[in-house]
This record gives C-alpha cells, sequence and structure tokens, in this order.
C-alpha cells in the first residue's frame, strides 16, 4: 500500500488526528522549557531560537521514528539485578528518562537559584550561550517524545497501513504538532517572561516533571525495593497539579490588578 492510498482510508485520518493530539498534549513540558531558556537571549533572539530549536527538534523525533528498530531495543533488558531484596531490570529507555530527569532537576534548580540570587539579571547570552541553549531544547525535546514516539509506534497499525504508510501518518503528525507547539511558544515565552512569578512556577513544574521522568525510568525497569516496586505517576495527575496550579496564579493576578485599581 502506498502513501497516497493510506490517506485515502478514513482509519488514517483517525490515528493522524489522534497523535496529533497526543504529541501536542504532551508538548507542554516542550513549551515551558522552551519559555525558560530562551527568556535568557535578547528579546530578538527568542524567536529564532524558537524556531531553530524546535525545528531540529521536529527533525529529531522523525529521526526516532526511522529507527524504530532500535526504539524497540530500547525497552528490552540490558542487565538484571536480582537480589532477596532487590530488584533491577534496566532498559535504554529507562537509562534515558532518568538521566533526562537529573538533568531537568539540575536545570530546574539552578535557573531558581539564579534568579532568587539576582544572577538572572545578567547580561544576556551571548553566541556560545545561544548554541548551549539549542542544545539544550533538542535533547530535552528527545527525553520528552521518547514516550510519545513509542507510543505513536503502538498506537499505528503498521498492518492495516503498511511499514511506509505508518510511519507517514506518524512523521505528518509530528510535523503538525510542532507547528501548533511553536505557534503558541511565542504567547507562552511573552506571558511568561512578564510574570515573575509564573516563571517561578514554570520552574516548579519542572522540578515535578523531572522527578516524574526519574519514578517512570524506576517504573520502566520494575525497580523493587524489599519486595515493594515502584509505580509509574499517572500524566492526569501532573496535568491536573499544572493546571490547577496555574488557575490560582491566574486568579491571584487578576486580583492583585484589582487590588491596584482600587
Amino acid at each position: 500500500m502506498d502513501i497516497l492510498q493510506t490517506f485515502l482510508m478514513p482509519g488514517a485520518w483517525l490515528a493522524l488526528l489522534t497523535l496529533v493530539l497526543l504529541e501536542t498534549v504532551l508538548g507542554i513540558d516542550n513549551i515551558v522549557f522552551l519559555s525558560i531558556m530562551t527568556s535568557k537571549l535578547p528579546a530578538r533572539r527568542q524567536p529564532k531560537a524558537r524556531r531553530i530549536g524546535m525545528g531540529l527538534a521536529m527533525l529529531a523525533r522523525i529521526l526516532l521514528l526511522f529507527g524504530i528498530s532500535l526504539l524497540m531495543r530500547l525497552t528490552q533488558p540490558l542487565w538484571t539485578v536480582e537480589t532477596n531484596w532487590l530488584y533491577l531490570s534496566v532498559t535504554g529507555q529507562s537509562i534515558i528518562l532518568l538521566l533526562g530527569g537529573l538533568f531537568l532537576l539540575y536545570k530546574s534548580v539552578t535557573e531558581i537559584h539564579h534568579k532568587i540570587e539576582g544572577a538572572a539579571a545578567q547580561a544576556p547570552a551571548k553566541r556560545r550561550g545561544f548554541i548551549l541553549i539549542i542544545v539544550q531544547i533538542v535533547l530535552l525535546d528527545i527525553v520528552f517524545s521518547l514516550d510519545s514516539v513509542l507510543t505513536a509506534v503502538g498506537m499505528v497499525s503498521f498492518t492495516e497501513f503498511g511499514e511506509k504508510g505508518a510511519l507517514a501518518i506518524m512523521v505528518l503528525a509530528i510535523v503538525v504538532a510542532v507547528a501548533v507547539m511553536l505557534f503558541f511558544a511565542g504567547p507562552v515565552s511573552r506571558f511568561v517572561n512578564r510574570h515573575p512569578s509564573i516563571q517561578m512556577l514554570a520552574l516548579s513544574f519542572l522540578i515535578l516533571i523531572g522527578v516524574t521522568l526519574i519514578i517512570e525510568a524506576g517504573g520502566l525497569s520494575h525497580f523493587r525495593f524489599f519486595g515493594k516496586e515502584v509505580s509509574e505517576v499517572p500524566k492526569g495527575y501532573i496535568y491536573f497539579a499544572i493546571a490547577f496550579s496555574l488557575l490560582l496564579e491566574v486568579l491571584n493576578m487578576r486580583l492583585q490588578k484589582k487590588v491596584k485599581r482600587s
């Protein structure tokens, strides 16, 4: 079955819509991190950094898709530790999530420290800093998107659409989702940069997401300690906590404006 025939099937468009929604919802983490990282740059360079960062991140996701065989091997145990009180089955996916979670914790705590100590008021990032920010955006996007890419591979039927058709659906879903995220990244970044309290809240979210990635790495490794196995944190809880905190902060900001007017 060729690609054109694939998109003549109603099931293909349903799969595409589902994947776009999935990639966009899971991309909220990317937008928050993107806003924090690009805020270090001069205002005129921030849109360019967002475009380059998200563009390279999109290419990285597509390369992950074409490395499906490698992705599937990432879910297979690399080595196993088993004792009377400890069990651990390490996979490539769990290692990536663990390293990504630790890096996210480090960056978030460091940014909070800089803002509290006033180091954030230093001179804008130079060219080297610009490149470093782009690299960090791409690396974190790979960590964030690993789960969604593996989920996409599991959701799209290679039997129904064929290998080329399934890959075409997934690639198109990634392109559309990244375009949607890039469209909202500008307004979100400007809103975050205008409100320091939102910046701190966003950094707190990143700490929460970093801890979640570490716990998820333990869950994927089936980590058991004295018979107690680590279980993954449902993402619905995380998104609800983020949405609830943002709602409270928005209400607090409106209340402060009302007080100032009166």
